[in-house]
């Protein structure tokens, strides 16, 4: 009797889903200073990352590093498996980024600008899609605005509104509760959550710590252009046990393992 022939638990295991950003020894120099040295990290479907630092920790280079906006001195960023450097057409049309003060077209309207960014992304949608965003951000009563009419958190809402538009696989997103109030805010976190669990990878760049720890999934932490930590949020606390008040990991806040991080 033949015995039954046995199985590699590894060769059934199903193989690990590719990131959709993948960032390998990137390092970004100006001359004889070096911004971002010999960053690495991935982030997947459904992971929100809060990239934290103190100023001028390399947090902006790199958010527009993988924008495809600067090329990297040295080192690769890939979107959805496509090089930002090589292949950046193919690599944009898959992500969406929001600069801490986005530039808009002072004389479009804000339904204008959701058509400019329909037409750069073939989006067959736009008026449903549309239209739902500007519901959801309450942008409806300003459809036929001119940007340079609109105010610091309603042009903040237009740039989210043309960033979501197009459903990206990536998001990137710098300080992006910058003059909102309270219900933009929410809407914001509402809605970045959703997208991440729609299977979008998003990367959120911020000095609100309250805001990376109710949303963000990893923690990507970067002091003087080098990566101090990158893991989920519980790890991060472990890694620098001894932060909280009584001693325990468990205990500390996320102000106090950053302050623990960047400053030892």
């Amino acid at each position: 009797m033949q015995s039954a022939p046995t199985t590699d638990p590894a060769a059934a295991a199903p193989a690990a889903a590719p990131p959709i950003l993948d960032v390998v020894d990137y390092h970004k120099a100006y001359g004889d200073f070096v911004a971002v040295d010999g960053l690495s990290f991935a982030v997947g479907a459904g992971q929100v990352v809060g990239l934290l630092g103190p100023n001028g920790a390399g947090k902006t280079t790199t958010m527009r590093a993988i924008a495809g906006i600067i090329p990297p001195t040295r080192g690769r960023v890939a979107v959805d498996g496509f090089d930002v450097t090589t292949d950046p057409v193919e690599a944009k049309r898959r992500l969406a980024y929001v600069p801490d003060d986005p530039k808009l077209f002072e004389t479009l309207t804000v339904w204008e600008h959701l058509r400019f960014v329909a037409a750069a992304y073939d989006v067959p949608d736009l008026v449903d899609a549309g239209e739902e965003l500007l519901a959801r951000f309450e942008l409806t009563g300003k459809r036929d605005t001119l940007a340079q009419e609109l105010s610091r958190g309603m042009r903040q809402k237009v740039a989210i509104c043309c960033a979501y538009l197009h459903r990206p696989r990536l998001l990137l997103l710098d300080e992006p509760l910058t003059g909102l109030d309270p219900r933009g805010i929410r809407t914001m976190k509402q809605s970045l959550a959703e997208r991440a669990a729609a299977g979008s990878a998003v990367v959120v760049s911020s000095h609100l710590l309250s805001l990376v720890e109710d949303l963000c999934t990893h923690l990507l932490i970067v002091n003087r252009g080098r990566r101090l930590f990158y893991g989920r949020t519980d790890e991060v606390r472990a890694a620098f046990a001894g932060a909280g008040t009584d001693g325990s990991a468990e205990d500390a806040s996320l102000e106090e393992v950053f302050f623990r991080a960047t400053e030892t």
